[in-house]
């Protein structure tokens, strides 16, 4: 199995205590989801690129995405201690259902991005998943252009046609095709 196949699930940080256990980092809506995991594919810092599996003894959810988390065979704090700063991974075809109106976002890339007042604009090229929110990175007119990932932004993605619906609030696109509008000696107007 390669990285092409599967997602990164999140990260392993630190040992904890001395019988194995890691500090992980899932990077997941619900951690509850992930409670019963029996297995998990790991990328070590010494070996990028390559994937190396592992059983799931057990997965003890802390607070927000961090996990308490023993692997099989890694039963003293000098056997974790390799692992430190290794990438979790899952195969793809192992990812929770979602619902109708939802989509993960690599399964989006390459979608032509239809509004529903102008129509197709360009395709999506990536996603960057920002602390304060996740936005779409789509190429329009030459330049990327960055749309929220919000509900109110993205209706759909129609999975027959690669398209991916949206509502653009009016102006946006403007902000990226306009030149500066003001040369940095005028003050802005503050409303």
């Amino acid at each position: 199995m390669t990285l092409d196949d599967c997602y990164q699930l999140g990260s392993l940080g630190k040992p904890h205590g001395l019988k194995g256990f890691v500090v992980a980092f899932f990077d997941v809506d619900n951690l509850d989801e992930y409670r019963k995991l029996k297995s998990v594919l790991l990328e070590l810092p010494s070996a990028p690129g390559k994937l190396v599996a592992y059983e799931v003894e057990k997965v003890q959810p802390q607070a927000e995405n961090r996990v308490l988390f023993k692997l099989k065979g890694i039963d003293r704090v000098e056997d974790a201690e390799p692992l430190r700063n290794a990438k979790l991974w899952r195969p793809l075809a192992e990812l929770p259902e979602l619902e109708e109106d939802q989509f993960y976002f690599h399964d989006v890339i390459g979608y032509t991005v239809v509004d529903e007042q102008l129509g197709a604009l360009g395709t999506v090229e990536t996603f960057y998943e920002l602390p304060q929110q996740d936005l779409l990175a789509m190429r329009y007119q030459g330049k990327e252009v960055l749309i929220p990932v919000v509900d109110e932004l993205i209706s759909r993605a129609d999975e027959q046609e690669r398209k991916l619906h949206v509502r653009l609030p009016e102006g946006l696109l403007d902000v990226y095709l306009s030149p500066s509008s003001h040369d940095g000696d005028e003050p802005l107007d503050e409303e």
